[in-house]
């Protein structure tokens, strides 16, 4: 038992050795520089920031995303008990809106709540809810709902049907020329949602709502920010360049807690990397990748994570990126 206990000890020392070492050659790089064309550009209103790049010449294929990881978790759990294990951000859906997220990861199970693993929140009439409001006092804004049924949870029962009942006047239909359509040419739809279910049959070519492939990741379940920003870099780099492809491909700015490491909460954890989303894009750029960066997501959004990606998709429309 004392032997088990030691070797035990002995791999906490040697993680506790691996994070720090990465973390110090992270913030080492940084010094590199953390400039991309756009990396200056503030939005004077991030609430209506696409409407303000000029919906007539800004298209679908152009924009970067900011996004969010388990979006709907600001409520999830018992406060300083189970929370802190689950909560990925602080802000509710709309309010994520309103300081310019325009990418949500919302995870249901079987009774339509949303959930992080076991851990259960409020129904996703209060996400729906909270998107509708925000539709209605702004004009131009696009948004990427990926809706998915979390692992080791069932479907909900006609969950196609309920969103379609609920989002079918924004709906944006599944349709590959979608990524050549400026947002203008796409209004008045306003919303792209991704239905993915575990058992349930993938919504169908040209319907309402979009496939399982047409949002695209590499998730590295990983505590390390070094080994993150790595292969983060490294499948962006193997993907199409966004004025060829006919899917959206999302980076998470994200560590997550692993059960071999005592530190288990989130927002700890994450710290590790949420501060090198802005070198993250500029080293896009020196690794000849940056027009490949489409969705970038992150845990507890901020204002600079949305500015980041609002600079670079000015720049591209400017023609400077």
């Amino acid at each position: 038992m004392l032997k088990k206990m030691g070797s035990q000890v002995s791999k906490q020392i040697e993680k506790r050795k691996t994070i720090q070492t990465e973390e110090k050659t992270l913030s080492d790089l940084k010094s590199l520089g953390e400039n991309y064309p756009g990396c200056d550009y503030h939005p004077s209103d991030r609430k209506n920031w696409m409407a303000n790049l000029n919906p007539d010449k800004l298209k679908i294929k152009m924009i970067v995303w900011p996004g969010t990881h388990d979006s709907a978790t600001d409520k999830i759990g018992i406060p300083g008990i189970s929370r802190p294990f689950a909560q990925c951000q602080t802000l509710s859906i709309y309010n994520q809106l309103v300081r310019g997220t325009r990418v949500f990861d919302i995870r249901v199970q079987e009774d339509r709540r949303v959930c992080h693993g076991i851990l259960l929140t409020y129904s996703v009439d209060v996400v729906i809810k909270d998107i509708k409001k925000f539709l209605s006092e702004t004009v131009s804004e696009i948004i990427i709902l990926e809706v998915r049924t979390e692992f080791g949870h069932n479907d909900p029962p006609e969950f196609d049907k309920y969103l379609e009942e609920n989002l079918g006047e924004y709906l944006v239909h599944q349709d590959d020329n979608v990524f050549d359509k400026t947002i203008a040419e796409v209004l008045p739809k306003r919303v792209i949602c991704v239905w993915k279910p575990r058992n349930s049959t993938q919504p169908k070519a040209k319907s309402s709502l979009w496939s399982a492939g047409y949002l695209r990741d590499n998730w590295i379940n990983t505590d390390l920010p070094l080994t993150k920003f790595e292969s983060n870099m490294k499948y962006l780099s193997q993907q199409e360049h966004v004025v060829s492809r006919k899917y959206f491909y999302r980076v998470e700015n994200t560590v997550t807690p692993v059960p071999d490491n005592p530190v288990l909460c989130v927002k700890p954890v994450t710290e590790r990397i949420h501060r090198y989303a802005r070198f993250f894009i500029s080293q896009c750029f020196s690794k000849g990748c940056g027009d490949k960066l489409q969705i970038f997501s992150t845990d507890f959004i901020d204002l600079d994570f949305v500015d980041a990606c609002v600079g670079l998709t000015h720049a591209r429309v400017e023609g400077k990126a």
